[in-house]
């Protein structure tokens, strides 16, 4: 089991915008195709920042995961056009890490 840290920046003014998006609409569409999301979070300091938090089983569950979601109609036609307009893709930094034997997070 591992998780994924992705770390986004937002466009100028958009932050709160993008969180509504990824609330109302990329994390029930991921979790639809059996995404495990594990928060969604915002920096206190920092007001470009936003940060999720995903699990996956497997490499192989994390392939046939983002095939389902990045391949998907849904994605490449309606969801993935309106990404640049709220978040700065050339900044996004993903971090794949693994709990430790005493992290709540499991």
């Amino acid at each position: 089991m591992f998780f994924e840290l992705r770390e986004y920046r937002t466009q100028a003014g958009q932050r709160d915008n993008w969180v509504k998006f990824m609330e109302e609409e990329i994390i029930p569409f991921q979790v639809g195709k059996g995404m495990v999301i594990l928060g969604s979070y915002v920096g206190q300091e920092e007001d470009d920042l936003y940060i999720w938090i995903r699990r996956f089983e497997s490499e192989e569950e994390r392939e046939r995961l983002y095939a389902a979601v990045y391949e998907s109609d849904t994605w490449k036609n309606d969801i993935g056009p309106r990404i640049p307009a709220m978040m700065d893709r050339s900044k996004i930094v993903v971090r794949r890490i693994e709990a430790t034997s005493r992290s709540v997070m499991q």
